[in-house]
């Protein structure tokens, strides 16, 4: 597979518009996604695409400690894995 390509995944999103998690495969996926859409020049909605993806628990981590948690909430950024893995309230801790 070529980053050309295409890859549509189906993935059932919770109320807040953000799945849970995503398998390797899915965030690789809309990767490939994201680059289409820059390519095209539809940076908006390739940013829009991208906070989608859930990022590494130990980069939230990072960006927590980094910038705080109030900064990162306001990034938009899908912190889904890093709840799973750090617990519910850990941005407070």
């Amino acid at each position: 597979m070529t980053i050309e390509q295409t890859v549509e995944i189906p993935v059932s999103p919770p109320t807040n518009g953000m799945p849970q998690t995503m398998t390797l495969h899915e965030k690789l996926a809309l990767n490939m996604k994201v680059i289409e859409l820059e390519k095209q020049g539809k940076f908006e909605e390739a940013a829009k695409l991208h906070k989608t993806i859930p990022i590494p628990p130990y980069m939230a981590k990072w960006a927590k400690k980094r910038f705080g948690a109030e900064i990162l909430l306001k990034t938009g950024c899908n912190l889904a894995e890093a709840e799973k893995e750090y617990g519910h309230g850990w941005l407070n801790r």
